[in-house]
């Protein structure tokens, strides 16, 4: 090879380079200046955060997320959880699975005597409600992420500004701080967190379930898209002040990573208890409670995770109250 040869490879070679470096500088220039932008749109009080322990077996395999949803209220020293579910990923074969755990289940709590299941993390924070799930349905977690009412409605309102589609099914307004018509339509941040928390029906609290999944499901299609992708930057910025996680930052970009090159084709999920595996029961001082076979919603859990899509089952026979 010749010397001028030589020399316009080596060139075309560094030409590449360069505009290689130029794009990683642009992507990572794109992604801290939309987290900044996410954090200025964000309330600068956010919540009060607090250093939770938390001892959860990691997986090699897959990574499991508690996720919790949290009424913070400022006169309050604790916060009651709103919603529980269990997210796992499986970034080998790109599958996304989230099991809803009814928050009314009479339960043992270790170390206190039965009680509601969220009861445990009033008591314990996310630990102790890490133990009684680990107790009663032999499922453990490695990371927790706890999201306040007001961060849910930011990052609607961040990843989708015209609003998430949603078929609304009746006419909804009985405790929830918004006014829902029938049909189907656009709900922002505020109408789609009214839209979840809903359950003054006969439903009640599954119904309430199966309406959070209904929205998982919409916003996991808003976030997958392209469109959806771009915004992931401002999206974790807008919501980092209302959200507290053991997750530290190189777990949460490989996580982001693995889903951007495996995204999940859906979201399948579970609701425990699985239908005709629970009674409605009353106790002193706790109210009226769900009453399951937990050795049979243990299994379906274990299968769920194994891969048998069991999926969403309904309980309109349930009765929830408080």
């Amino acid at each position: 090879m010749s010397g001028k040869k030589r020399y316009k490879r080596k060139n075309r070679i560094l030409k590449m380079a360069v505009a290689l470096l130029a794009m990683i500088v642009a992507a990572v220039g794109y992604f801290v200046y939309q987290y900044n932008e996410g954090v200025s749109m964000a309330d600068s009080m956010g919540v009060q955060k607090q250093d939770y322990e938390f001892n959860g077996q990691k997986n090699l395999d897959k990574v499991n997320v508690l996720l919790l949803g949290v009424d913070a209220r400022p006169d309050e020293s604790k916060s009651r959880t709103d919603s529980i579910m269990v997210a796992q990923y499986d970034p080998k074969e790109g599958t996304a699975k989230l099991i809803s755990i009814m928050r009314d289940i009479y339960t043992e709590i270790p170390g206190y005597k039965n009680y509601k299941i969220n009861t445990a993390f009033y008591l314990g924070g996310p630990e102790l409600l890490r133990e009684t799930l680990k107790k009663n349905f032999d499922l453990d977690v490695e990371y927790y992420a706890i999201i306040d009412f007001t961060g849910f409605e930011n990052m609607v309102d961040v990843l989708a500004p015209d609003g998430i589609e949603i078929d609304v099914e009746k006419k909804m307004s009985a405790n929830i701080g918004v006014s829902l018509d029938s049909g189907l339509q656009r709900l922002n941040g505020k109408e789609l967190l009214g839209y979840a928390r809903f359950r003054k029906d006969a439903e009640a609290d599954f119904g309430r379930v199966r309406r959070q999944q209904q929205i998982i499901h919409a916003m996991s299609n808003e976030l997958l898209s392209a469109n959806g992708a771009l915004k992931l930057p401002k999206l974790i910025g807008t919501v980092q002040p209302y959200v507290q996680t053991n997750f530290q930052s190189s777990d949460l970009l490989n996580l982001v990573k693995d889903i951007a090159l495996e995204p999940p084709q859906a979201v399948e999920t579970l609701t425990i208890p699985v239908e005709n595996s629970y009674t409605n029961v009353r106790y002193e001082g706790v109210g009226l409670a769900l009453d399951i076979d937990f050795e049979e919603n243990k299994e379906v859990i274990q299968s769920f995770l194994e891969g048998d899509s069991t999926g969403l089952v309904s309980g309109e026979d349930a009765v929830s109250e408080g």
